[in-house]
């Protein structure tokens, strides 16, 4: 997208999102960032994306650990000489983070700003046993550091995961023209 797309878009994007969050009561807001993070807090994998040199976006799997209550932020293990922290640190940090559980018909979106954090306490208080996979020295690895993610925005489908709901869903989506009893999808602005 030209910068011109871009300086046209932007505004009109960002005044919808101001219109979605106006007219959601802040009750609602919380009940639905509620519902986002039960759906991703034991997924144990999530894709991240950052933005590379040439603009193009690059998305690897990224072993997850969340604490047990979501207060906006999102935490992975890395290794400060990765590649991703490099992209990072040329685009301000914009990521994006995306979940799926297809056994329930869950999938997720959040984007907001990475931050490297070399907090030793931290990592331990998020450290698990399976990480060590990833990280073979654990903690005491000097390279070692704490991706943390801000969620400004996040986006999900919470569709039914029996599958003759699916089918009649679809089947009534089809016949009515109503895509809702196909599952429920909400934009959640989070901070």
């Amino acid at each position: 997208m030209n910068h011109l797309m871009k300086s046209v878009l932007r505004p009109v994007i960002r005044q919808n999102l101001a219109c979605i969050s106006s007219t959601t009561s802040s009750s609602t807001t919380n009940e639905n960032t509620k519902r986002m993070f039960d759906m991703v807090k034991n997924i144990k994998f999530g894709m991240l994306t950052t933005i590379e040199d040439d603009n193009s976006l690059r998305s690897r799997p990224m072993a997850s650990k969340q604490a047990d209550q979501f207060d906006g932020t999102l935490w992975f293990f890395t290794n400060k000489s990765s590649h991703k922290v490099d992209e990072m640190k040329k685009n301000i940090g914009r990521v994006n983070v995306s979940y799926s559980d297809i056994s329930k018909q869950n999938y997720v979106s959040l984007s907001g700003r990475a931050d490297i954090i070399e907090d030793k306490n931290k990592m331990k208080s998020l450290w698990t046993p399976y990480l060590k996979a990833f990280f073979p020295k654990g903690l005491d690895d000097d390279d070692l550091a704490l991706l943390k993610i801000t969620v400004d925005y996040a986006e999900y489908w919470d569709g039914p995961s029996n599958k003759m709901t699916q089918a009649y869903g679809m089947i009534k989506a089809y016949v009515t023209g109503d895509a809702s009893s196909m599952g429920e999808n909400k934009k959640v602005n989070v901070q």
